[in-house]
């Protein structure tokens, strides 16, 4: 593991070493593709028996959505957790108080949501230092990270806590690069581009490919990629991920200063201890999450406004609700009632294949 760790830092320094220009854009390219693929086997090491897992740390998913708490130590996110969902985390006055993941559940809006109080990140974490492989192993299966960071210190420790995250394969408010990309057996690389490149041409992609052992390949690039964008879609293994960064403690500062973190995007000043500004994260959390909820109607009754089918923004047909409620009623549909902003008429008869929008109220009929 030292001599992966060893190669990591000879290429990160003999990366800060070279200027950037034209000149050195290809070699550049090159130390980008090695130290990804390094630190794929950081992440995931070759071969040998699968030892056991570290005890205690994974924990079993729960509820419509997941929100993981990261940060540096003492930040204040087991404040965070047991004051916004009234589960007992250990709180004290020194770092890494808490040393494995501490869930605890909410009820938003009728969706129930999971929340993860996870042990502190530190400098180094994506290299292993401090339990951080598996601390940021939990954060990769959430649908929302909540970054925690002190407001008296807060934008290096963003930096960080981001370049953390990142040499882990998550991406943070990123969407997926518009790349097309398909290997083939034979042809050689076939690079097509929509729209002019300022970092990308067909040397450095092939510089890039071939330390991929990649020789024969159809790229399109829809827009103006950087040589990172094309490593990311060739590993495949990145995770994108919302992330919202709460600035907790404001109660230490001024007014003044509170109005100009408020113009930091992706941002909510909070503070755990006094409970401030909760009402504000937790609507900002719902929008983030982009969930979706159904109410079902039985026949000849009211509909149940108490305990909505929550689904996810991309899977809201009336097929992914049925197999949400159990995976046997969609074999027996026949069609569906629908009210709401979805439908021209109310109600609406509709087949499998109709989208859903928030708030919409369904009754299924099935087969006979």
């Amino acid at each position: 593991m030292s001599t992966i760790l060893e190669k990591i830092a000879a290429i990160e320094s003999e990366m800060a070493r070279t200027q950037k220009n034209k000149a050195t854009s290809a070699h550049l390219g090159l130390l980008k593709a090695k130290l990804a693929k390094l630190r794929r086997e950081l992440i995931s090491p070759k071969g040998g028996g699968g030892g056991t897992g570290e005890a205690g740390f994974e924990v079993a998913k729960t509820g419509d959505a997941r929100v993981g708490f990261v940060g540096f130590p003492s930040v204040g996110k087991s404040t965070l957790l047991s004051n916004l969902a009234g589960v007992y985390s250990e709180v004290a006055a020194y770092e890494f108080t808490t040393l494995t993941t501490v869930p605890g559940c909410i009820k938003y809006k009728g969706a129930k949501i999971q929340l993860l109080d996870l042990p502190g990140i530190i400098e180094g974490a994506k290299d292993g230092k401090g339990r951080g492989r598996q601390v940021i192993a939990v954060a990769r299966t959430c649908n929302l990270i909540f970054m925690v960071l002190d407001c008296l210190k807060p934008l290096g420790h963003k930096k960080l806590l981001e370049h953390e995250l990142e040499g882990f394969g998550i991406r943070l408010n990123k969407k997926p690069p518009n790349i097309y990309y398909k290997r083939k057996d034979k042809g050689g690389i076939n690079l097509n581009c929509m729209v002019p490149q300022s970092e990308l041409d067909t040397d450095l992609v092939k510089t890039i490919l071939s330390e991929y052992k990649i020789h024969n390949a159809d790229i399109t690039l829809r827009y103006d990629a950087t040589s990172d964008d094309l490593i990311d879609i060739i590993e495949g293994n990145r995770i994108y991920i919302p992330c919202i960064y709460l600035l907790n403690k404001i109660d230490q500062i001024s007014i003044e200063e509170l109005d100009v973190i408020y113009k930091i995007p992706h941002c909510v000043p909070i503070s755990a201890h006094h409970h401030w500004n909760f009402d504000d994260l937790l609507e900002l959390m719902w929008e983030y999450l982009r969930l979706v909820r159904i109410y079902t109607k039985p026949k000849g009754q009211l509909p149940d406004y108490s305990s909505p089918v929550v689904l996810h923004n991309e899977r809201t047909s009336i097929e992914d609700f049925c197999n949400k409620l159990h995976r046997s009623i969609a074999k027996e549909f026949k069609y569906a009632l629908v009210w709401g902003s979805s439908v021209k008429h109310q109600p609406q008869k509709v087949g499998i294949e109709h989208v859903l929008n928030d708030e919409d109220v369904v009754q299924i009929v099935k087969k006979v």
